[in-house]
């Protein structure tokens, strides 16, 4: 038996759900500095006085970094390993937050927040590869919408972060807090293993046969003592031009369009919505109690995409989810009272993240070991493109007269368009193995 069927063959157990919770809280914190400065923009701006502009570019700033980060730590993780890149990810955005705390001006904390994208934007590609090559095939897809479901956390670990910290104590704390998971680091190096696929595609077999027997002993497996490997028949480097060579060349392309309309969705709905609804005069925006509800909401979301993802499977599901956002985008266009903001607000961004759960797991289903982190790292840039793009659609759009309607309007649109994507370019990978994929 070869060592990848060996991996195949290991049964979920106490391992699994170590590396499900070791990253996860890597994801967590991810999601945790992405959402707080969301919550330090207001205050910030107030105290150093600064433009729309100047505050966009804030945001922006950190979308370019992110795009970078993707590309950059995708290819460096084919290279150096899932777990290494993994860890050097989350030192950067950490430490880089951490440093915001003592920008003294606006230039300083630009080239922070670009430090931090580069960090934010290279972990979530790498850190969904590591998973994806040691979960078995026929539950594969359910453990990367759960890792992804980190992400909710994250945000609600931000939103009380600024309920109880910034008012009292003000925003330089909140990016020392961001900080802190630089501590985190040493439990990633300690209770994750390296990747046996990458291992394998390295040509590193002793040390993925010793991390492979280690775990067929703790699952009381009989222990394999012989080395066999299936011929590796791709080349060790990656490059730009694979992604778009047969037989990737399609999934490359409707990976590129699926993400780039999603964070377009995504960031340009949940970014802005704030300004949007106070525009049309909702003070229930005001409340924390409803950004807490809309992050809550996010959690049933993934629950139910875990489940479904694994009985559908990811294209229906993923069409599915998308396509219900739509409806919901464009009710939510349409509402007139306090009630129905948050019911279809609610009911967005449940299927919206339960979408993105599912994403992250057709993401690197896509592509062979050799290429899966850097294919799924430009998807990721891409994605990213979508979130530097829509702040200057909805500004755009916000201003005219009916704006509010148009901007949803907007985003119902590229959603029904993603969902088609799906439904025509999609191929279902569900209970395949990876390399089968390739």
């Amino acid at each position: 038996m070869d060592m990848l069927s060996r991996v195949q063959r290991l049964p979920i157990g106490k391992f699994h759900y170590r590396l499900l919770w070791v990253v996860g809280l890597g994801w967590m914190f991810d999601a945790m500095d992405t959402g707080i400065i969301a919550f330090i923009m207001a205050k910030l701006v107030k105290d150093w006085s600064l433009s729309p502009v100047e505050s966009g570019w804030i945001i922006s700033i950190g979308f370019v970094g992110m795009a970078i980060g993707a590309v950059v730590s995708g290819a460096l993780a084919d290279r150096f390993g899932r777990k290494t890149i993994f860890a050097a990810t989350l030192c950067t955005y950490s430490l880089a937050t951490a440093a915001c705390a003592f920008a003294p001006n606006l230039s300083a904390l630009l080239i922070c927040r670009f430090v931090v994208g580069l960090g934010l934007g290279g972990q979530l590609p790498v850190a969904v590869s590591l998973v994806s090559e040691y979960i078995p095939a026929s539950v594969r897809g359910r453990f990367i919408v759960l890792l992804e479901s980190f992400w909710g956390l994250g945000w609600l670990v931000a939103a009380c972060i600024s309920y109880f910290v910034i008012p009292k104590f003000g925003w330089h704390w909140a990016f020392l807090i961001g900080g802190l998971p630089v501590f985190y680091v040493l439990v990633i190096l300690k209770k994750i293993p390296e990747s046996i696929p990458y291992l394998i595609h390295r040509g590193r077999l002793d040390e993925a046969h010793q991390i492979l027997q280690q775990l067929e002993h703790q699952a009381n497996l009989d222990v394999i003592e012989h080395i066999e490997v299936t011929q590796v028949k791709h080349p060790y480097q990656a490059s730009f031009k694979q992604l778009w060579q047969s037989p990737l060349r399609k999934r490359t392309l409707m990976l590129w369009l699926i993400w780039f309309g999603i964070v377009f969705s995504y960031y340009g709905i949940f970014t802005w919505l704030p300004s949007l609804l106070l525009k049309q005069g909702y003070d229930v925006v005001k409340s924390f109690e409803y950004v807490l509800f809309m992050i809550l909401a996010q959690l049933p979301g993934y629950v139910v995409a875990a489940w479904l993802v694994e009985k559908l499977g990811r294209k229906p599901t993923l069409a599915g989810f998308i396509g219900l956002c739509a409806l919901c985008a464009y009710c939510f266009g349409q509402a007139t009272s306090d009630s129905s903001i948050m019911l279809w607000g609610c009911l967005m961004s449940f299927f919206n993240l339960g979408a993105w759960g599912v994403l992250y797991t057709y993401t690197p289903e896509q592509y062979p070991t050799h290429i899966r982190a850097f294919g799924s790292g430009w998807a990721s840039a891409i994605g990213r493109i979508g979130g530097i793009v829509a702040p200057l659609a909805v500004t755009h759009l916000m201003v005219a007269e009916h704006g509010f309607q148009q901007v949803f309007f907007m985003f119902t649109a590229v959603l029904v368009a993603v969902a088609v994507i799906i439904l025509v370019l999609g191929k279902e990978t569900k209970g395949k193995m990876l390399e089968s994929l390739s």
